[in-house]
């Protein structure tokens, strides 16, 4: 065993002096630090007092003159005795038992008499002068403290973004700056957002022609804001136009520059665009710029690294000269909240909306997502895309990997129309909980509840069909859900739309009143539905009978109080406040009456839908044709 030890240790020796070649162990300030550490512990167990027992002054002359004491030595701050003298000592030792002394210390006091009674008592004494360590003491008193003071300021300009020029090692260590100068993304990978394409492709051209635009006198804009929702796409359509110019793509979110420490978030701006003109041409993407640059306005509170960030971005964009090819790309999804000073000509000069897809570029999108993806030749892309109105690009993404997913999960080879299907409504209405008990009378009654949602909704004209109903649990708290499917993208609502949706909302709670003479919980997020947009009938859209054609303004104030509640301040008086608690109530009462007023008029067949729903738990399109078809669509009233 021992022999294989030996070899192994020289079979790694080599391998450690070779890495040491090669130069993969590099010094550091922190192996300077670590040994000065280890100095001092050594020089505190080798060097340091011996382990004595510490006693009383008095108590030590006591044991003097009782001729416990022997051998007493006299330091500039102790007295330590030892029971043997010197030569016992030494003969102790020879014979390894040094256990056998025992050694007291007191502290030295200033007693005349203690010579003369050592001398009474002919005990050895001697004096020992002060410790005197100039090697431990330099080390101790001048390099630690400025190894540790170089330490931290070595911390700081890395955290500063002081580590050198070149673009990769900006920010080393905290900020996340990628310099690209060959993004693979072009503007055919992103599907839909053909308008931003149009303006983002001047931007492009400039990047790639300059000259034409030089020599009539122009320049392109010096900064182009994308803004739009979350999820579609800004980020990526950022990267195609450095993909479509071939330059280096900076890329930084806002929160990457804000710190605790108030000045750095501006030292990293300044250096951003400092490297960006070494670059250029090339473009800066600052994504997320809300959280730098949230309007100085809007707030009571200041925030003095914030501030001025937003201030020395202002300047680094109002500076520089657009002809140098340095061109800053921005997103958000809240321009509301912008400073007004970045949005005015001369910094972000345009502003290109990227909108929610409508159907032919959810269709877009659905395919280009799906390349990659093996689809049963029978999937429908068209219908998919009909189907998911109001999703963005990164919800139609999702949906498609969860198809994927629920094929291979099923064990197909391929992805089916009712994966794609069951992906849209696990998107919208959650993951579906089979396994959730749920006793008879809550279930009939959620029957009972969602067939109103349907029947109503057949009845509303106007309204999208109804494409599924379910009772079986999905989300977090729906016991069932009504998914319509909507036939058409519609950009503007009618009042007699609006009031439709209203009783499509009420339609659930008046099933279960008419059916089982009760109402339930689980009515809440319907009415609040409901409410929310009677409120904004009148306070919005001027549909009200005393404030007909009248905008009410009402927003958020600032919030002051360390928690999550929001102060809504109106812009009108407590009678009018007084008349919308009013006027809402009575609409809603109204509306209530007419759908219940439908709902009794057909009993018979919101039972029969309640009935079909409990024994199948499902029911398709195909089966509310046939349960529904009886019923004559009539006005809502």
């Amino acid at each position: 065993m021992n022999n294989q030890d030996d070899r192994s240790g020289m079979r790694e020796r080599p391998d450690l002096m070779g890495r040491i070649n090669r130069g993969q162990f590099r010094f550091s300030l922190w192996y300077l630090v670590a040994g000065v550490i280890g100095l001092m512990l050594l020089n505190a167990l080798v060097l340091g007092p011996r382990s004595v027992e510490t006693i009383d002054y008095s108590e030590f002359r006591d044991r003097i003159e009782q001729g416990t004491i022997r051998r007493v030595e006299m330091s500039p701050s102790y007295y330590v005795g030892s029971t043997v003298t010197k030569k016992e000592a030494i003969e102790l030792a020879r014979q390894g038992a040094l256990d056998k002394i025992r050694v007291f210390r007191a502290a030295r006091i200033d007693d005349p008499g203690l010579i003369p009674l050592l001398e009474r008592q002919e005990v050895e004494y001697f004096a020992v002068p002060e410790e005197n360590r100039p090697l431990l003491g330099f080390l101790l008193n001048w390099v630690l403290p400025f190894a540790v003071l170089f330490a931290f300021w070595r911390l700081m300009y890395n955290r500063l973004g002081k580590t050198g020029p070149d673009v990769l090692s900006f920010g080393k260590h905290h900020a996340e700056i990628v310099a690209e100068g060959n993004v693979e993304v072009r503007f055919d990978d992103v599907a839909g957002s053909e308008e931003a394409k149009v303006e983002l492709a001047e931007v492009v051209d400039f990047l790639k022609h300059p000259e034409r635009y030089t020599a009539i006198g122009g320049h392109i804009p010096k900064g182009v804001l994308m803004v739009g929702p979350p999820g579609t796409g800004k980020t990526m359509l950022a990267r195609a136009v450095a993909g479509e110019s071939g330059v280096p793509f900076f890329r930084m979110s806002g929160a990457d520059f804000v710190e605790m420490f108030v000045g750095v978030g501006a030292a990293r701006v300044r250096d951003l665009f400092r490297q960006a003109r070494k670059k250029a041409p090339c473009i800066i993407f600052i994504d997320e710029l809300d959280a730098i640059g949230k309007s100085r306005a809007q707030t009571m509170s200041s925030n003095d690294e914030r501030e001025q960030t937003l201030n020395q971005l202002l300047v680094e964009m109002d500076g520089f000269d657009s002809r140098t090819g340095v061109v800053v790309l921005s997103a958000t999804n809240r321009p509301e909240i912008l400073d007004p000073a970045l949005l005015r000509p001369g910094r972000f000069d345009r502003q290109v909306l990227i909108d929610k897809p409508d159907a032919n570029e959810r269709e877009a999108i659905l395919r280009k997502h799906a390349e990659q993806v093996k689809l049963d030749p029978d999937v429908d892309m068209n219908a998919i895309a009909r189907a998911t109105a109001g999703l963005v690009g990164a919800d139609l993404a999702n949906i498609v990997n969860e198809a994927a997913l629920l094929a291979v999960r099923a064990d197909r080879n391929s992805v089916t129309q009712s994966d794609l299907e069951e992906a849209i409504e696990k998107a919208v209405a959650g993951l579906q909980k089979k396994n959730r008990l749920i006793n008879p009378q809550e279930r009939r009654r959620v029957a009972y509840h969602e067939a109103g949602h349907a029947i109503v909704t057949h009845m509303t004209p106007g309204a999208d069909p109804v494409q599924k109903v379910s009772i079986v649990p999905r989300g977090l708290g729906a016991l069932g859900y009504t998914l319509q499917l909507p036939t058409e993208e519609r950009y503007l609502l009618t009042e007699e739309d609006l009031l439709g949706r209203i009783d499509i909302y009420l339609a659930g709670r008046a099933a279960e009143e008419i059916v089982l003479d009760s109402i339930s919980t689980g009515a809440a997020d319907d009415l609040t539905k409901a409410s929310d947009l009677v409120r904004r009938m009148i306070t919005e859209f001027g549909m009200s009978e005393e404030f007909r054609h009248v905008y009410l303004p009402a927003k958020q104030a600032d919030r002051f109080l360390r928690d999550d509640r929001t102060v809504s301040v109106r812009e009108y008086s407590e009678a009018t406040q007084q008349y919308i608690d009013r006027e809402t109530a009575r609409v809603l009462r109204q509306r209530y009456d007419g759908v219940r007023r439908k709902l009794e008029s057909h009993k018979d067949v919101l039972v029969a839908t309640a009935e079909r729903l409990l024994e199948k738990e499902v029911l398709e399109r195909a089966d509310l044709d046939e349960i529904l078809g009886r019923i004559d669509a009539t006005p809502t009233g």
